[in-house]
């Protein structure tokens, strides 16, 4: 059987970069190698493509964080060539160009050649990644990827346009604000006036595109308030501004499928902050991952239904994790949001929770390989004229 060969995308211009490379190897570790051959496409921070010299093979995030913190250079960033979606259905899906000394000149003499792949799997966290950029472009190559297309991308990237479409679809949302970078800057006071107006502290402020908890902060009074906005806002030019449920518990479920969407036993997560930020997601060892959560039965099958009713609400496809906050007094579970490439190492809840589910993380990769193929065979039933 010929074997599919599947280019994995991973690093990119995200905060989330040192994730994504985590992500990426424990992918390339778990590929079969009798049924795939893997290409590593690795996008650098300053966002060039390149065919990497090797794959990375670290898999804790933890890990990887802690040496690029230390100024340790990821073994996976030299470039051996530069690489380039084609952006219209070819034969040869890539262009690679690799630069090699010239003996006349001092200048390289740019090699330029071809190379297909048969799917795409993204691995990129958070923009340019995870927020429709990156499957426009394989939308224009007409190349077969794992995961959301354009629509879902954008929308579970965007925090504030996500709730919308949940509350469209009468999914509980906890209230938030929406505020834009032009509105925050001419009238700070006057904003964090309203906002203090209208919510009670604490409250979570966010950047609306960005995952892994990055720029988030918990702001217990207005002065509190104003330092969590002014560092969302380095992070984007919209902010969310949210109430803190009370004694919440975060919880987790993840979906696959494509229009059958199928979710997993349900995984809580016991932070070791006061919230689940950053470091306590990868660099603390301290917080810890229940699986399966320890809900009651009742409590279980409304968490997995409404996943799936979230994952539909934006039009998933492929996979996401859906993450609920649950209030401690009342007993009611909010939806928090969508995330259409999870974590993806072999200790991540999305991996950890199918494989409770009876899908070990290689099956897990073929089943998403095999959904990208079903959903690019089906596009390609739909014409594009009108004779």
């Amino acid at each position: 059987m010929k074997r599919l060969r599947v280019g994995v995308v991973y690093g990119g211009r995200s905060s989330e970069h040192e994730v994504s490379l985590a992500s990426a190897a424990a992918v390339f570790a778990n590929l079969d190698p009798a049924r795939y051959v893997a290409v590593p496409i690795y996008v650098q921070r300053d966002g060039r493509w390149s065919l990497a010299d090797r794959p990375p093979t670290i898999v804790s995030a933890g890990d990887v964080i802690e040496q690029e913190r230390a100024g340790v250079e990821h073994r996976s960033a030299k470039r051996i060539r530069d690489v380039h979606f084609v952006a219209y259905p070819g034969e040869e899906t890539l262009i690679t160009i690799q630069r090699e000394p010239h003996e006349a000149t001092e200048n390289a003499r740019a090699v330029v050649g071809g190379l297909s792949v048969d799917v795409v799997f993204p691995v990129i966290h958070g923009p340019s990644g995870e927020d429709g950029t990156l499957q426009g472009l394989l939308e224009l190559a007409n190349v077969p990827y794992v995961g959301a297309g354009v629509l879902s991308s954008a929308v579970g990237m965007d925090k504030a346009m996500a709730k919308v479409m949940f509350a469209a679809h009468e999914l509980p949302v906890v209230d938030y604000a929406a505020v834009l970078a032009s509105e925050w800057q001419p009238r700070r006071q006057a904003v964090l006036d309203e906002l203090g107006t209208r919510f009670q502290f604490p409250v979570f402020v966010k950047p609306a595109n960005l995952g892994s908890s990055v720029g988030i902060s918990k702001a217990g009074d207005p002065k509190a308030l104003e330092r969590a906005m002014d560092l969302a806002y380095r992070f984007d030019r919209k902010v969310i501004v949210e109430i803190a449920v009370r004694a919440a518990r975060e919880f987790e479920c993840a979906v696959i499928g494509n229009d059958t969407p199928l979710a997993s036993i349900p995984g809580e997560i016991v932070s070791s902050g006061e919230f689940y930020d950053y470091d306590a997601k990868y660099v603390d060892a301290g917080s810890t991952a229940v699986i399966p959560a320890d809900l009651s039965a009742e409590v279980t099958t409304q968490i997995q239904s409404m996943a799936v009713r979230a994952f539909r609400a934006i039009d998933g496809a492929g996979m996401a994790r859906v993450d609920f906050l649950l209030d401690g007094t009342t007993e009611k579970l909010y939806l928090n949001e969508v995330n259409t490439i999870p974590g993806f190492t072999t200790i991540s809840m999305y991996s950890k929770m199918w494989a409770a589910s009876g899908l070990d993380y290689p099956a897990l990769l073929d089943r998403l390989i095999e959904l990208a193929l079903e959903r690019h065979t089906e596009k390609q039933e739909h014409t594009s004229s009108v004779r």
